[in-house]
């Protein structure tokens, strides 16, 4: 049985763009939003990718390493 895959556009999907606080300065973050997955763009030289998991928690599953706090933050912007 072949299972379609859910396309359609979850909750808050879309790009956003904030200041945050990392390496001790205020710096550019975009974060673009798409299902359970969370592309993060810092100052245009830090990637990383994020998956929200089924209870809500995130887990950093690609790019460069964050800091819980700012998972955590991102996680407060995005998701409320």
């Amino acid at each position: 049985m072949i299972e379609d895959k859910d396309t359609t556009p979850a909750e808050k999907d879309g790009k956003y763009e904030f200041l945050m606080h990392y390496s001790g300065r205020e710096v550019p973050c975009k974060v673009e939003k798409n299902q359970n997955k969370l592309n993060v763009h810092i100052e245009d030289n830090i990637q990383a990718e994020l998956t929200i998991q089924q209870d809500g928690c995130i887990l950093q599953t690609g790019g460069s390493e964050l800091p819980d706090s700012a998972i955590d933050y991102i996680k407060k912007r995005i998701l409320g």
